[in-house]
This record gives C-alpha cells, structure tokens and sequence, in this order.
C-alpha cells in the first residue's frame, strides 16, 4: 500500500474538502397547515397526507 512520504497540512487538507458539507434536506409546506414538512411525509404539525388525516393529532 502507498504511504504518505510528506505531512499534509491542514490547510491544504480542508481547502480539499470544502465541498463535502452536508446539505439540508428538501422541503415542502403542507397545504393543511402551511407548515414545513418533508416530501412524502405526513405532517407532523396537523398529521394529514394528501388532505386525509392519517395521525390523530391532540392540539395543545
């Protein structure tokens, strides 16, 4: 296996992952409650999908 034959500095390291950064993961508003939801996902704010109401949800 191939070793390293000099210390990589970390700059020169970090400026090689600069893109690796996570990203958020998409979202869309719920047309119940207009609240963010994920796609494909039941609201957890008003517990609906697709306008029919999956999860009971208590209001508080």
């Amino acid at each position: 296996m191939g070793n390293p034959k000099h210390k990589i500095s970390r700059m020169r390291r970090d400026k090689r992952r600069t893109h690796k950064q996570l990203s958020l993961p998409a979202q869309s508003i719920c047309p119940n409650c207009q609240e963010p939801k994920l796609p494909h996902h039941i609201c957890t704010n008003c517990g609906t999908y697709r306008g029919r109401e999956i999860l009971p949800v208590e209001i508080a």
